[in-house]
């Protein structure tokens, strides 16, 4: 038998039992794809990384869900960020390889920021239904949307759904009945990101922006996730799609319905470089024999 180490990291984290979970094998080499979903669905966190090596990048990364493959994903980055730095000492900047890219990250103590895989610029696509149909599939009306609702990609695309007012966000509850008209992205995902600006809520010189994020479950039913980083890269490229002032600083706040609060930090640049950030902390290690 095999021994596999892991680590479980709490990412965009600000206490030991905030953040989003995350599982990181240190070293995937001699699994196949089977035993990578295995191992997510036995951990049955959001997403579970696996480490290879990378004849581009520090590290090739490879992220399942408990149901599928994915070619980049924001919380999974940071993490394993910092289980690479400790691995292959390679100092506070480093880079990723993912299916959807090579990603920059660098590291200031525990907080890390990435950015977002997007070389050829911002991809956006209308959604197939309607605002007021999109409104009602999570129990709201189309007078709580701020704008209609638009596919985004900037490395994983989602569907982003802008919300006139913060209670709008508290308020929304998808219908797990009508999950059969929700559109399906082109990594076959279903996937709402709703959010609001809290206006005249300013931290740190950074507006904030109350999010969450909602996905179809494999087998059934709507979960909620706490803190997704390739959303927020997806609000960076939403900011520069609606022509927003350049450059931006955004907090973003998440999960705090789940009891998992997350902070992320987004910056757009001037140049429109979208980059994601927040802490990695370490909670644990253990190992898996196979």
């Amino acid at each position: 038998m095999t021994s596999y180490a892991f680590r479980l990291l709490n990412v965009f984290a600000s206490t030991t039992f905030s953040g989003n979970q995350l599982c990181v094998f240190e070293d995937a080499r001699g699994m196949d794809d089977a035993t990578m979903l295995n191992l997510a669905a036995q951990f049955n966190l959001s997403e579970t990384t696996f480490i290879l090596p990378s004849d581009c990048a520090d590290a090739r990364v490879r992220i399942f869900t408990p149901g599928y493959e994915m070619k980049f994903a924001g919380h999974p980055t940071i993490g394993t960020s910092q289980v690479v730095r400790d691995l292959r000492q390679t100092g506070d900047a480093l880079t990723l390889e993912f299916k959807a890219g090579v990603v920059p990250v660098v590291a200031s103590g525990d907080a890390w920021t990435f950015t977002a895989p997007c070389p050829d610029g911002v991809r956006t696509a209308p959604p197939e239904l309607d605002r007021a149909e999109i409104a009602g599939l999570v129990g709201l009306d189309a007078d709580d949307l701020l704008g209609d609702p638009i596919w985004v990609d900037t490395g994983a695309d989602q569907l982003l759904v802008p919300l006139a007012s913060v209670e709008a966000v508290r308020r929304a509850a998808p219908d797990a009945s009508q999950l059969h008209r929700w559109q399906t992205s082109s990594l076959g995902r279903k996937t709402l990101y709703m959010f609001a600006f809290d206006e005249g809520n300013v931290q740190d010189a950074r507006q904030v922006v109350v999010a969450r994020y909602f996905f179809a479950k494999a087998g059934g039913g709507v979960d909620e996730d706490a803190g997704t980083g390739s959303a927020c890269a997806n609000l960076g490229g939403w900011l520069i799609h609606n022509k927003h002032a350049l450059p931006a600083s955004i907090l973003v706040q998440q999960g705090d319905q789940m009891g998992r609060p997350c902070r992320l930090f987004l910056d757009v640049q001037a140049d429109g470089r979208i980059q994601v950030g927040g802490r990695a902390l370490e909670i644990g290690r253990g190992s898996i024999s196979l």
